[in-house]
């Protein structure tokens, strides 16, 4: 079983920490032993989530890979995949632990993990706007823009660099990402054709290509939120806390999105007009260096960053969401 140590380690932690009108649990969409503790004590959960992905909408449904076509064939195409794909990996498990419990069995998993007390979305209506067939408790916020801080600011060596020349193109396939070799080989190619600087992030030296041509460093972690206002543009897989930091630094974004909710925000940016996307197998030095010309040229582009860069200025989007969960709780008590 993959989900069930999981499931009642959640329950059990939401059960020992239990205490009425005091305590608040927050989970994400995969925190489904909060969820049980919900339905079996009482214990007010909030589901959060990050990304539009995750709350299905028959009106205006997210981009998920291999839905395509009309409105009416995505919403078939999620209820098979709902049915005969999610549900039967997820539900025997959690239903013979909620049996245990003595409650009722659960189905379509990706409606019930929105919590039936609250569900706090931390991205902005302009990103997504509300839909009439979201859960009626759902509350938006803005983007968390949270990354590791650093208190001593940017390394000597990444500061020096970033001074050496024109704002460089930032690669990262991702901070979990073990498989991106063909990534950075690609990224030091594209530099290489656009005589731009280049920087390639990630932790996994054995990934970095050998010899880099002096456009080109590599560091094992630089802050997004110093990073990208001072670099030309931004290549990556389009999670959403790389595709909020992007947004808020005003650059233009270039995303080869793998799985989940990738493909929605990637989606997004190009409807927005700040970025474009590729599939893996497009991912080469010629494709990528034509997409990056573009949108580093682009005066349309570069006006529209600029003008959502304005829209994320100045927001906190965790101190609000903070602020929306206590006047909830307050109004909610009891």
């Amino acid at each position: 079983s993959l989900i069930e140590p999981n499931l009642r380690q959640q329950y059990d932690i939401f059960a020992d920490l239990h205490c009425p009108g005091e305590t608040i649990g927050i989970v994400n969409c995969f925190g489904l032993g909060g969820l049980v503790a919900q339905d079996k004590i009482g214990f007010p959960i909030i589901t959060a989530h990050m990304q539009p992905a995750v709350v299905w909408s028959n009106i205006s449904p997210p981009q998920i890979p291999g839905m395509y076509g009309p409105r009416w064939v995505q919403r078939l195409q999620f209820r098979i995949g709902e049915r005969f794909f999610i549900d039967p990996v997820v539900c025997p498990d959690l239903n013979s632990f909620r049996k245990e419990l003595g409650l009722a069995p659960v189905k379509q998993i990706t409606r019930w993990w929105h919590s039936k007390w609250c569900v706090l979305c931390l991205f902005p209506e302009w990103f997504c706007s509300p839909q009439r067939d979201w859960p009626a408790n759902l509350i938006q916020t803005d983007f968390p823009l949270w990354d590791e801080p650093n208190p001593d600011g940017l390394p000597a060596d990444v500061d020096a660099f970033l001074k050496s020349g024109d704002p460089p193109i930032a690669f990262t396939p991702g901070s979990s990402n073990v498989f991106g070799k063909q990534f950075f080989e690609t990224a030091v190619a594209v530099c290489d054709r656009l005589q731009r600087q280049g920087i390639l992030l990630t932790r996994f030296f054995e990934q970095i290509p050998e010899n880099l041509p002096s456009l080109v460093r590599h560091f094992p972690y630089v802050p997004f939120s110093e990073l990208l206002p001072r670099s030309a543009a931004v290549v990556h897989h389009g999670g959403i806390g790389s595709t909020a930091q992007g947004l808020a630094a005003g650059v233009p974004q270039l995303v080869m999105p793998l799985a989940r909710d990738q493909f929605d925000n990637a989606a997004r940016l190009k409807r927005f007009g700040v970025g474009d996307w590729v599939k893996p197998s497009q991912f080469t030095p010629r494709t990528i260096s034509k997409k990056l010309g573009h949108l580093l040229e682009s005066n349309p582009v570069r006006s529209q960053c600029e003008e959502i860069r304005n829209k994320l200025s100045n927001k906190d989007g965790l101190l609000r969401a903070a602020a929306m969960i206590e006047q909830f709780a307050d109004k909610n008590a009891g």
